[in-house]
């Protein structure tokens, strides 16, 4: 499986992902800053949206029903060198299947996430998954 997508600015304006047949505006300049998500805001929202991907999947092969997901992700910046040192997840799903099991499924998601297991080789992920 290969993936692939492509992006432009242009000087003094903000930017644009293009992918598949979706636009995503996003932030490089600081006017927009409190407006459009930026990079690492982006990448955050790649990081949920692997978790959130998996538990549709895993819903299926667990055979549980839910009616809605949310997941909440914190991080920090840390600054010399830039990056991200620890993301923290609450995941919350919204069912009342007696047959969800959410060690299960936390430990799925944590096996079997594309981006998940990408970002866990370069810093520390805790989290939670409840059942609302």
């Amino acid at each position: 499986m290969e993936y692939q997508i492509s992006a432009n600015s242009r000087a003094n304006q903000d930017a644009e992902l293009q992918i598949k047949e979706a636009n995503i505006n996003f932030g490089t300049t600081a006017g927009t800053a409190n407006i459009l998500p930026n990079p690492a805001e982006l990448f955050l929202g790649a990081f949920s949206a692997c978790m959130l991907k998996n538990v549709e999947r895993f819903s299926k092969m667990m055979k549980f029903s839910y009616t809605k997901a949310t997941v909440d992700v914190h991080t920090k910046r840390l600054e010399n060198p830039p990056r991200l040192d620890h993301i923290h997840y609450d995941l919350k799903i919204y069912s009342t299947d007696k047959k969800l099991n959410l060690d299960l499924l936390q430990k799925n998601i944590e096996k079997h996430g594309t981006i998940y297991n990408t970002v866990k080789l370069s810093c520390t992920i805790t989290g939670t998954i409840k059942k609302v």
